[in-house]
């Protein structure tokens, strides 16, 4: 699709409107977002288009999309999926050497797993390698009530960083402001930032890197623009 309008603005709902015709999602849906300043972000991405409308530039407005048309129909069913990460979570799983890397792990992991267990009261089984380690059924309960009870644009927003994370400890830390977008990203990747140290990195590895973290920064700040008026 080419770009057609002319004037982008938001309409009372905080409907993104194209020369006053309300954007659609692919689900046919009106482009109506919970709060002003995810409303002013997204209609800002449609603003710059310029040509073609390429998606690959208009994360928020996918972002949107989904929870619109992918999770609001069955939120229930969409958190039961990012829970299900909570039984093989990463900052579960550590190395048994080198010990300067177990260091490492413990030093990101512990505060994520120690404020896991104050907020929510349950218990994380850690294990050394990587065969895996049945977590307990009320912890496994009690994290999925925890991201069950966030709305459809949290949810969306939450399903890239769970599974660019593999944490769903780490993506609750930060739905809950208990840690920042940086030190979530950088938990996540002790072992990659490692092994780069040890060996170094390939321009692949850069650009795939770039391409996630980049997809991060976008479910952070459609989460940060949530929070705000």
């Amino acid at each position: 699709m080419k770009r057609f309008w002319t004037e982008v603005s938001i309409d009372s709902d905080r409907a993104v409107m194209l020369d006053a015709r309300a954007v659609r999602t692919p689900g046919r849906q009106p482009l109506a977002l919970p709060t002003d300043a995810l409303a002013i972000a997204i209609a800002a991405e449609w603003r710059a288009v310029e040509g073609d409308v390429d998606p690959r530039t208009m994360p928020l407005t996918g972002l949107a999309n989904a929870a619109i048309d992918i999770v609001r129909p069955d939120p229930a069913g969409f958190a039961a999926r990012l829970a299900a990460y909570g039984d093989s979570d990463l900052v579960c799983y550590r190395a048994e050497l080198p010990e300067p890397l177990v260091d490492r792990q413990r030093a990101a992991w512990d505060p994520a797993i120690n404020w896991a267990r104050a907020r929510y009261d349950v218990h994380l089984e850690t294990t050394a390698g990587v065969m895996h380690v049945a977590q307990p059924p009320a912890t496994i309960q009690r994290l999925g009530e925890a991201i069950a009870a966030h709305d459809a644009f949290r949810l969306a927003a939450a399903s890239p960083i769970v599974t660019l994370t593999g944490s769903l400890v780490l993506t609750l830390a930060l739905l809950d402001h208990a840690f920042d977008a940086d030190t979530v990203w950088a938990a996540a990747h002790v072992d990659e930032d490692w092994q780069a140290e040890m060996w170094g990195e390939d321009y692949l590895a850069i650009e795939t890197r770039a391409v996630k973290r980049a997809e991060f920064d976008a479910a952070t700040r459609f989460l940060a623009l949530l929070d705000r008026a």
